[in-house]
């Protein structure tokens, strides 16, 4: 009796290890993920290792969230959101602000220190269903404004956004729950 019950004991523990393994491995493919930061472009928000967990269930994006997306090439990449279908973004005003819909940014609460919104000029209207994406340190970013002069000019599909960055969870020293700047609800 003693070897029937190590044996259910035994089986008890592969199926509950088996059970685990297999509810974290749905909950990676399908509700959250984790992403590695490869590059300075999103700093100071985000530094070079970092690591945040992505929510895959988030909806829709929206202007001012942080986005983990299939990127041009095919590459995962993070971004944040700065217009979303029918958006007119613009740079720059007379103070050299980015502005959407007409409405100005005032970024300093994301922007990399001393960064400027863009060391280019350009004005696009955003086509249904798709993204404008800037990093937050733009003259170490290769974004939207990038890609321009390639098909698609710059803009990226909805379907390609992978999930929404929710927490930076690496390093701990560093952990932070993210949310949408405020700025963006003058936007209209």
């Amino acid at each position: 009796m003693g070897k029937e019950k190590k044996k259910g004991g035994f089986r008890e523990t592969l199926l509950l290890l088996l059970l685990t393994v297999g509810i974290a491995l749905l909950l990676q493919a399908f509700v959250v993920g984790s992403f590695y930061i490869p590059s300075g472009s999103m700093e100071n928000t985000l530094q070079i290792d970092d690591q945040v967990f992505v929510n895959k269930l988030a909806g829709k994006p929206e202007r001012g969230d942080i986005v983990v997306f299939k990127g041009w090439g095919g590459v995962d990449t993070i971004k944040r959101v700065i217009g979303v279908g029918g958006d007119k973004v613009v740079c720059c005003d007379d103070k050299k602000r980015l502005t959407v819909n007409g409405t100005p940014l005032e970024e300093a609460s994301y922007l990399y220190p001393g960064d400027y919104p863009s060391g280019r000029k350009f004005a696009v209207t955003v086509p249904a269903g798709k993204l404008w994406l800037m990093g937050d340190h733009r003259s170490a970013s290769l974004d939207s404004r990038g890609h321009m002069q390639e098909p698609g000019g710059g803009f990226i599909s909805e379907d390609a956004v992978i999930g929404k960055a929710v927490v930076r969870y690496w390093p701990l020293s560093r952990g932070y729950l993210f949310s949408r700047p405020d700025i963006f609800d003058k936007v209209k």
